[in-house]
């Protein structure tokens, strides 16, 4: 009867092991998809994230570019403007004062330009560190991808059923009964008498 009661433990011992090992292969395969999800997810963040820069960018170079040109016409118009003045009110060259009306026209424009340039630079600065900023949210949101281990999993259930069984002969040996062990021990003992 003890032997019956064992095997039909060990038994239900291997199937439940079995079952164990079904479900935590799944629940394995489950997680590995939830993490390339979540990987694929970050992935497709980020790179939406650096086109929406991208475009912002290219869009305060293109502004700031007209102005820089629409400076430039400007200036040129007026300084067209007043050397034809200058010429007409008679005389072919300029006057110091006009030579100093120049300057300052061109010296203006330069500030303009020189500022205009050096917005872009803190611009396109600001612009690096939101990409350097949007890769490091990719990476932080990214996860360790641990594909799924049957070897481990079945390993652990086999040692889960040895456990078992064992578990199982240590209690017959506390209660007085004859383990497996026992027994081969003792069909052992018999046959070296025989010979």
């Amino acid at each position: 009867m003890c032997v019956q009661a064992t095997t039909a433990l060990t038994i239900a011992s291997v199937l439940s092991s079995y079952q164990q090992y079904q479900v935590g292969k799944a629940q394995q395969k489950n997680a590995y998809n939830v993490q390339k999800r979540t990987n694929a997810l970050a992935k497709e963040n980020a790179i939406q994230r650096y086109a929406a820069e991208q475009l912002r960018i290219r869009q305060v170079l293109k502004a700031s570019s007209q102005k820089g040109y629409q400076a430039s016409l400007k200036a040129r118009k007026a300084r067209a403007t007043f050397i034809t003045e200058a010429g007409d009110a008679g005389g072919l060259a300029l006057s110091g004062s006009t030579n100093a009306l120049l300057a300052n026209y061109y010296r203006t424009e330069g500030k303009y330009q020189t500022s205009l340039q050096n917005n872009m630079g803190i611009n396109i600065s600001q612009f690096e560190r939101n990409m350097e900023a949007i890769q490091f949210g990719q990476k932080s949101q990214s996860v360790y991808e641990q594909p799924p281990n049957s070897a481990l999993l079945f390993a652990s259930s086999a040692m889960n059923v040895a456990n078992t069984y064992y578990g199982l002969e240590a209690q017959k040996e506390l209660y007085g009964y004859k383990s497996n062990r026992n027994k081969r021990n003792q069909r052992r003992q018999i046959e070296t008498l025989r010979v």
